[in-house]
């Protein structure tokens, strides 16, 4: 494991051992106050139970790199408590928590591949691709006149997920949608 010694090192993604557990840097932003010494402010999110923590680093602050490895897996389907998933290469089934993967459930499809983030062999946590295309299953039809702005209305997406699209959209079309920001890209 490599160790971060310089505060510019610490940016948002960055995989770090901090007390001995895995985190990943949510936001990083850094603040020189007046007469005092520059500091990291960061939202560190636990990578096991998902808690968030924030962490003033300063300079000194030695943090180790997390030993980290990404595979590509394959979603299945999930129950009332866990999402389950196969491992590309070696075929094996696993689970993750519904907790661990948080908002990012409400975009998985059956045969979504998925990158899979492992700590010490185990898997912790998964990234979506950034844009996907979804069918709209719902969505209120617009009204004439409202076209003056840019206006949107809330549809529903085939794994039940509801976002903001523009009045144009209508129900059966399919769309891409950015998985990070939650928002309409355009149309399929």
């Amino acid at each position: 494991m490599s160790t971060i010694s310089s505060l510019n090192d610490i940016k948002k993604g960055t995989n770090i051992n901090w007390d001995g557990e895995p985190y990943v840097v949510m936001e990083a932003h850094f603040v020189r106050m007046q007469m005092r010494k520059p500091v990291v402010q960061t939202k560190l999110k636990h990578l096991l139970t998902g808690k968030i923590l924030e962490y003033n680093f300063k300079p000194g602050d030695k943090v180790e790199e997390a030993d980290m490895s990404r595979n590509k897996a394959n979603y299945l389907y999930k129950d009332e408590n866990f999402a389950y998933f196969m491992d590309n290469k070696s075929y094996e089934q696993f689970q993750l928590p519904l907790a661990t993967i948080g908002n990012k459930i409400k975009f998985l499809k059956d045969g979504t591949d998925v990158d899979v983030l492992y700590y010490e062999g185990n898997a912790v946590s998964i990234d979506l691709p950034i844009k996907m295309t979804f069918k709209v299953t719902s969505a209120p039809p617009g009204v004439k006149g409202d076209t003056a702005s840019n206006v949107s209305k809330q549809v529903t997406l085939e794994t039940d997920a509801v976002i903001n699209a523009p009045l144009f959209v209508k129900e059966g079309e399919e769309i891409i949608v950015n998985t990070e920001t939650e928002e309409y890209v355009g149309r399929a």
